[in-house]
């Protein structure tokens, strides 16, 4: 078992450097971020300019407001003595091999003799670096290059060197998987690693194909974006977020590092990239580079005129029918689409597959580390050797024969043996991948994570299940409810489900139940879709059932004899909100994103939400006073009517939307495993559920009356709509226990009725009808 770290510095305080020290302090690390001191002025002038600059980038790089005062600011003429205490250092300084090399001498004399080192740099030869220093250093030193932006990119490469200890190595594996929730992958000593050097092949082929071949950068963007399960930004738009100047020095600087690669010459800067840097077309950074947004319109440029022109029409991809299917038929129907899209798709595919192969085991060993890499630090949705197996291995092999495309011998090697791909079954049904001079090794599973794939391909540990939910055997009579319905949502089959999970859950052979599921997102809330047809019908008697049910069904899950966990992660909306504040026990990856958003929707809070914010801002009040208790219902009303979600399960501990006690992991990938262990854990410490509450301080017409002047300032300070005032006076009258008034203990029942008595009439008003039909339409919201 490894020590974590507690302290780290970070030298170096530009636009990476900042960033990496601030996800440092999200994983709960001192953090001292120094810089070169400022010439003039006070020494600390540039580090705190760096710094202030990174707290406003979008997303916010740190969890809360709280997290970034763990870093600690200081120059390199006045504080270096404090590296002297720190236990890891990360050298993130401009990219200049003796300025880093002077660097390390310095390091050296002062770092404890049991500190470990490590560079950012994402293209010097990281041996290089540590070159003329003692062996106890270079057994410390190794590269970790983290990915733009390092709080929400899982990417990490470990780059040892042949000098670095394997135990300092396995440390950092553990310390990143754990501690910073990082996927890491073990990358060799080659110039930009692996993410960077398949991405920058896959960018620059993409870029010819707009130079060369007639497609546009529309059309591109639309053929290697979600289409093809790559993130929204796909190539142009990436570029222009990454900085055309950035990609023309990377490409610079890698084109004579890889004299030896066959496919050197892609590397060469395009001569269009070149004459946009050189007119300080840069990209987002100033405000044009391959796009540029004039008012509400995006244009691109003409790579001919170098103006800026309308997007074209992708109409003529025909992908319209493609893009519906699930991911795996998509690229399937794409590499045999005959038209426009499919040439570009198999071209470039092949291409990308080939180089992908051909730099085995020049700069990884394995498939999977690819994979990996261009998954955890490109947001792909399947690696490069995921994508030729789901194409079909020998289709794509024989493709690429047939192009007289380039191949390593140990593909050809492995293609004259029937049946062996790239990944396997072994006997027992375990993962393999191939790894070069190895033959096939069991694929490594993450640290503590459980896999749902695993558990739905045996049969008999699906306890229950319908067409959008299941219930599955964890094991150690552990169960997990899962939702399966389209965007996870609250659906009628979803609540019908959960009812049933708890009827099985109150027998003898289990000790709990853990709410999850295996998605990028929790859950967007009740199936708005299923609400509309119900409101239109006229029958509120319907509806009304339906929340008496979902409100029953909660009160259920908070008071079941059995401890109950939800194990939560991504977006947590409206409804499904709800549900987690019903939760007595939580796990949350530390990526959580959860809100009471039903004002966006034209909706108050009608499932208990407003029951157990409310019941949470009076357990936190100092007494039962009302001058005590109103500022923390104020400030719950005020995230409630203007529908404000957390950044992160910190800040949502502090919105008040996960309980103090909420177990928080910064590896989301552990979420399973870890609410499976709350479990067992609760259940030997012999659970008991919470004490129902039947005397809870609402604050009357008073109260009432200060959450109603909030909301007219919202209005009047352009915050809020007038609808948008109407709902949060309905929401304060729901908060303040209708028409009391003074202030008074209610029941929860008392909370729960006045919750449904005001949410069903708002479904009948028009303005929410417009508001849902719109989200519905545009996955947006509507301030009517």
């Amino acid at each position: 078992m490894f020590t974590p770290f507690r302290t780290v510095a970070v030298l170096g305080a530009g636009v990476m450097g900042s960033q990496i020290a601030a996800h440092l302090a999200n994983a709960g690390l001192t953090v001292h971020l120094l810089n070169l001191a400022s010439s003039t002025g006070c020494k600390n002038d540039h580090v705190e300019a760096a710094y202030k600059k990174a707290l406003k980038l979008s997303p916010p790089i740190c969890f809360t407001e709280k997290t970034s005062r763990r870093v600690i600011l200081g120059n390199f003429d006045e504080h270096f003595d404090r590296l002297a205490t720190v236990d890891w250092v990360i050298e993130a300084i401009v990219e200049d091999l003796p300025t880093k090399q002077a660097l390390m001498e310095r390091l050296e004399a002062v770092i404890h003799p049991d500190a470990i080192i490590s560079t950012n740099t994402s293209g010097l030869p990281i041996q290089a670096i540590a070159k003329g220093r003692t062996k106890s250093f270079r057994s410390r030193f190794l590269g970790t290059h983290f990915f733009n932006p390092p709080r929400y990119l899982k990417l990490l490469e470990l780059i040892p060197t042949k000098d670095t200890d394997p135990q300092v190595l396995a440390r950092m594996q553990w310390f990143g998987e754990l501690h910073l929730g990082k996927g890491i992958v073990i990358a060799k000593d080659t110039p930009n690693f692996i993410a960077n050097r398949i991405g920058m092949y896959a960018t620059l082929l993409a870029i010819k194909a707009w130079t060369e071949k007639g497609y546009t950068i529309a059309e591109i963007d639309t053929l290697t974006g979600t289409l093809v399960g790559r993130p929204k930004s796909a190539t142009f738009r990436t570029a222009d977020l990454i900085g055309l100047d950035t990609l023309t020095y990377v490409t610079d600087h890698l084109y004579p590092a890889i004299p030896d690669d066959e496919s050197r010459e892609i590397f060469q800067v395009p001569e269009i990239m070149q004459k946009l840097v050189s007119t300080g077309t840069l990209g987002a950074k100033t405000g044009q580079g391959f796009y540029k947004k004039q008012k509400s319109a995006i244009l691109a440029i003409n790579p001919e005129t170098l103006t800026y022109e309308a997007t074209d029409d992708t109409d003529s991809l025909e992908v319209t029918a493609i893009a519906k299917l699930p991911l795996t038929d998509r690229l399937i129907a794409l590499y045999r689409d005959r038209g426009r899209a499919g040439e570009f798709f198999r071209q470039t595919m092949l291409e990308i597959l080939a180089y992908s192969s051909r730099r085995i085991p020049e700069i990884a060993d394995s498939p999977l580390d690819i994979d990996r890499a261009m998954c955890w630090g490109f947001g792909w949705e399947l690696g490069p050797f995921e994508i030729w197996e789901a194409l079909g291995f020998e289709t794509v092999l024989a493709d690429m024969r047939s192009a007289n495309i380039l191949l390593p011998e140990w593909v050809n090697i492995l293609s004259s043996k029937e049946g062996q791909h790239f990944y396997q079954e072994d006997i027992h049904q375990n993962l393999e991948v191939y790894r070069h001079g190895q033959g096939y090794v069991p694929v490594p599973l993450l640290r503590d994570a459980i896999d749902l794939d695993l558990l739905k391909s045996e049969p008999k540990l699906t306890v229950w299940q319908n067409s959008e939910a299941a219930l599955l055997d964890l094991g150690d009579g552990v169960l997990l409810y899962e939702f399966r319905s389209k965007g996870n949502t609250l659906s009628f089959k979803v609540l019908e489900g959960l009812s049933a999970s708890l009827d099985i859950l109150m027998s003898d052979h289990y000790k709990g139940m853990v709410i999850g599921n295996g998605s990028d997102h929790f859950s967007g809330g009740a199936n708005l879709l299923e609400m509309v047809i119900a409101a239109q019908s006229g029958n509120l008697g319907v509806l009304e059932k339906l929340i008496v049910d979902f409100q029953n069904l909660l009160h259920r899950i908070y008071y079941a004899p059995k401890p109950i966990v939800a194990a939560i992660q991504g977006r947590v909306l409206g409804g499904a909100c709800e549900l987690v504040l019903a939760c007595p026990h939580v796990v949350a990856a530390a990526e959580t994103y959860i809100g009471l958003v039903e004002v966006s929707v034209g909706l108050i809070p009608g499932a208990g939400g407003i029951l157990r914010t409310v019941k949470r801002a009076v357990e936190r009040s100092a007494s039962e006073l009302p001058s005590h208790i109103q500022p923390l219902i104020t400030r719950v009303f005020e995230t409630i009517a203007m529908a404000k979600v957390s950044s992160s399960a910190y800040e949502a501990q502090e919105m008040g939307y996960l309980p103090a006690s909420a177990k928080i992991v910064i590896n989301g990938d552990r979420r399973l495993a870890v609410a499976k262990a709350e479990i067992l854990h609760l259940d030997r410490l012999g659970y008991l559920p919470p004490i129902e509450n039947n005397s809870i301080m609402v604050l009357g017409r008073s109260g009432r009356a200060v959450l109603e002047h909030e909301a007219y300032l919202f209005q009047q300070g352009g915050y809020a709509s007038e609808y948008d005032r109407y709902l949060a006076n309905r929401l304060a009258y729901v908060m303040t226990g209708g028409e009391l008034s003074a202030p008074a203990l209610v029941s929860e029942q008392y909370l729960l009725q006045l919750e449904r008595e005001t949410f069903l009439p708002l479904l009948e008003q028009p303005k929410t009808q417009e508001r849902i039909a719109h989200v519905l339409k545009t996955k947006k919201p509507l301030r009517n």
